[in-house]
């Protein structure tokens, strides 16, 4: 006989589970005593919002469903903000809470939210997970645990919820432990062959034909199919944010990401496409510049073909001349059958797409010359931002692992640092979170022990959820934290420069004084017990972060940089078109 708590250890166990990262209360002490008696290794944080965004990474880099313990009250409150970042970029997750006793609903007890409901707190959860559960019976435990794994994997991925009373984590029960369920599908979904005909036959017919790779692809473990495709029929393409690294960026047919920080070539290439391929993306506002046509993409009259794993997004910002609902990998594998043996139009082989790749290639390097590559090597202090990226991807290995939080070095990632292998970028895509990149950069190091790890993120966003720091050192993982330090969240303060001609709450300044301020970040790195070091001098910064990488310990560097500087624009948002409009 055991508890309802010891139990779901257990099942975590059998399933497979190899870590939790959660933060201790007094509703989940009896799943953490649990814990005890297993292999999983429990990476307990300071704040909720480290443990879903690590679990959150810990999926991107492993594709193992991420598993985060939460504490009723402020513990659901504080992870929320981690949970639905998961849930826009698509990452499995099964989140457990304790909660109040069930025999107390409606009492006010310790920590209860019954405003419209009695113990309604985890209902705040619905509307960005794909299930949630509250166990009312703990013999109910072992279908919704084995559900729950299930659901998170199948179709688009993306977390779930279950919320358990803790008096049924204390009860005695005699459950059985199942067998370890997949976690992917038992098959890929297939698209219609028909469809894949017709679109094949589409693709092969256009003259100016191109692929959009989302983050589907990556999702999908589609990368050896697309890559294959691509080289079979010489086709160019494009990405998405999220979609980086499916195709080498260094190959000769990638020109980078779309939309407002996609490279003119970028957008180009997407906009005059006759006929588009469009694989794993919900086409989001970002990367399709606000949608206005003739910026990123003009359909139509160019014929959209969209593959995607969710039938809701095929048709819901474009119209389709085919759409295909299918595994994105899967679906390139049928391309690729059907492609053997079939006779290519004329117009559309590897042969007669080389003039058109030379040119586009040709367009794209003097762009990035003379946008970028001249500020590469600037001795100028403030440091370049382009010195640090530039430096930083010297220094990482081809599958080294970077996440990004929200803006400049989001955004400069992104249109300006290659990424060579799927997986080895980590974004906050839909839900653009400030602080996600510290706090993810526990799950990424967890999930790939073996690889470099950086978290490139401003300061705004580091100083948000720091006590990531104290989580590394506590279990001796080898995070490098380079805090790109401009006394301000940078691109805010930019917008409200051009379009206010003034500053209010975008820089750190001391009231009365107008003097920046910020903490001294390496200061503070040594005082949760890691590496902590200040550079001014760009010299400083590679033989740094070649030191970092080595070293495999945690690391925080604090680089000062230049906040005047912006990321180039080619494409639109709507938003700064908002500012102008009504002003």
């Amino acid at each position: 006989m055991m508890t309802a708590g010891e139990y779901v250890a257990k099942f975590l166990e059998a399933q497979g589970v190899e870590v939790v990262f959660g933060l201790c209360g007094h509703t989940n002490l009896a799943v953490l005593d649990g814990l005890a008696d297993t292999k999983i290794r429990y990476v307990g944080v300071r704040h909720e919002q480290v443990a879903s965004h690590a679990a959150d990474a810990y999926f991107r880099v492993t594709h193992k469903p991420g598993v985060a313990l939460l504490h009723v009250g402020p513990g659901m409150t504080n992870a929320v903000t981690g949970v639905a970042t998961a849930a826009l970029d698509s990452s499995a997750m099964v989140v457990i809470a304790g909660d109040i006793p069930s025999y107390m609903f409606g009492k006010d007890p310790h920590q209860e939210i019954k405003l419209h409901a009695d113990g309604s707190q985890w209902e705040i959860y619905r509307p960005f997970v794909k299930k949630a559960w509250r166990v009312h019976d703990p013999t109910m435990l072992p279908d919704i645990l084995s559900r729950a794994f299930s659901l998170a994997v199948t179709g688009r991925p993306g977390p779930v919820f279950i919320d358990v009373p803790m008096d049924l984590f204390s009860r005695p029960v005699d459950l059985p432990i199942p067998y370890a369920t997949s976690r992917r599908p038992a098959g890929r979904i297939l698209g219609d062959p028909a469809e894949v005909e017709r679109a094949l036959d589409l693709l092969l017919a256009a003259e100016r034909p191109a692929i959009y790779v989302g983050g589907g692809v990556i999702l999908g473990d589609a990368h050896r199919q697309l890559r294959q495709f691509v080289e079979a029929t010489g086709i160019p393409l494009a990405t998405t944010i999220m979609g980086k690294g499916a195709v080498p960026e260094d190959h000769p047919l990638c020109f980078g990401i779309t939309g407002l920080f996609g490279s003119p070539v970028g957008n180009r290439l997407t906009r005059e496409a006759d006929v588009l391929l469009a694989v794993g993306t919900r086409f989001s506002e970002m990367d399709s510049s606000s949608w206005i046509p003739g910026q990123t993409f003009t359909i139509p009259p160019t014929k959209l073909i969209h593959v995607d794993i969710d039938a809701q997004e095929i048709g819901k910002i474009y119209p389709v001349a085919v759409g295909i609902q299918g595994d994105a990998g899967a679906v390139l594998q049928q391309f690729l059958e059907a492609l053997t043996g079939r006779r290519q139009s004329p117009r559309s082989g590897p042969a007669d797409q080389a003039a058109r790749v030379r040119d586009l290639r040709r367009a794209y390097q003097e762009w990035f010359d003379g946008e970028v590559g001249r500020h590469q090597q600037s001795s100028a202090r403030p440091i370049r931002p382009e010195r640090i990226l530039w430096e930083l991807r010297r220094a990482l290995p081809r599958d080294g692992i970077i996440l990004t939080d929200t803006g400049w070095n989001k955004n400069g990632v992104a249109q300006q640092f290659p990424i060579y292998e799927p997986r080895t970028q980590l974004p906050p895509g839909g839900f653009a979170t400030m602080g996600f990149g510290p706090a993810a950069a526990i799950g990424a190091k967890v999930g790939a022990p073996s690889k470099a790890v950086v978290a490139l993120v401003g300061d705004g966003a580091f100083g948000s959820v720091s006590p990531a720091v104290a989580t590394a050192v506590e279990y001796g993982l080898g995070v490098i934290w380079l805090v790109m330090n401009n006394f301000s969240f940078g691109v805010i303060y930019g917008m409200q420069q051009k379009h206010f001609g003034r500053s209010l709450g975008t820089e750190f300044v001391r009231e009365g004084t107008r003097k920046i301020y910020n903490p001294d970040f390496a200061k503070m790195g040594e005082a949760y017990g890691a590496h902590g070091r200040r550079i001014e001098d760009p010299e400083e910064l590679g033989p740094a972060l070649s030191e970092a990488i080595r070293r495999d310990e945690p690391t925080v560097l604090d680089v000062i940089m230049d906040k005047s500087v912006r990321v180039p624009v080619s494409g639109i948002w709507d938003v700064n078109e908002i500012y102008g409009r009504y002003r």
